[in-house]
């Protein structure tokens, strides 16, 4: 129940307060006007669904990586186990692989930009196959490379797509117009259902209005931002890793 309720937030606090004020506003100052709303719909709307658009492309384009990312990790496991390494040394190349494997994971689900424990654990897989290079063979070193740059390309577009976000300026944009959004959207409820018919309607309207407003928007930064294990819609670490049961 708690994730369904993710989308409630301080902006949507904000955001109610100022429906039930600009409301009050206009009903006590008598502001009343007739506009076309059309105008201040496109300079909410069109940001949103763009936004929420380029959204959903990141976290699919973040599932596709994902995938990759696996994929190369079990077919280096494999080349690893079916070489001549002594069984010691596979259960090393194992370890080193789920480090590899957790540290990438532990990156995205916070919100820094540290990859340095990544980094390392990467190195360590390197220098691992070239400090056994003459017990896994040539053959096999060769093909383990060219799929280990899979999995660092994969990883690669992962911390691109965790660091960078849909424009922030589009973002801070359109929240402005839905605070905003009251404050012309009333006077005209207002025109439409006359002061002779309950007050309440407008504020219901207006409430409501804001409330879906700003709910999409949190629901597009929730989506924008799918490695935290939040929201609804989060990325399931659990199916990409390595040694998933």
């Amino acid at each position: 129940m708690s994730r369904y309720l993710i989308i409630i937030n301080f902006r949507t606090l904000v955001t109610l307060l100022i429906s039930v004020l600009v409301p009050y506003i206009a009903y006590n100052f008598k502001v009343v006007y007739n506009i076309d709303l059309t105008l201040m719909s496109i300079a909410i709307i069109f940001p949103l669904v763009f936004t929420i658009r380029g959204a959903f492309r990141r976290r699919e384009k973040a599932l596709e990586h994902l995938s990759r990312f696996r994929a190369g990790l079990k077919t280096v496991e494999h080349f690893f186990q079916h070489s001549k390494l002594t069984d010691e040394l596979k259960t090393d190349s194992q370890k080193l692989l789920e480090q590899l494997n957790v540290a990438l994971f532990s990156h995205l689900n916070t919100k820094s930009e540290n990859t340095s424990d990544y980094d390392v654990k990467l190195k360590a897989i390197s220098e691992f196959i070239k400090a056994n290079g003459e017990l896994i063979g040539r053959g096999t070193k060769e093909k383990i490379f060219r799929f280990l740059r899979d999995v660092i390309d994969s990883a690669d577009n992962l911390i691109a797509i965790h660091s960078h976000r849909t424009p922030v300026s589009l973002k801070a944009y359109c929240l402005i117009f839905i605070y905003i959004f009251p404050a012309v959207y009333t006077p005209t409820i207002i025109n439409k259902i006359g002061f002779e018919n309950p007050s309440w309607l407008t504020y219901f309207i207006v409430v409501l209005s804001e409330f879906i407003l700003i709910s999409l928007y949190n629901i597009q930064d929730q989506m924008e931002y799918p490695f935290d294990d939040e929201g609804l819609d989060d990325i399931k670490f659990k199916l990409f890793k390595i040694g998933r049961k």
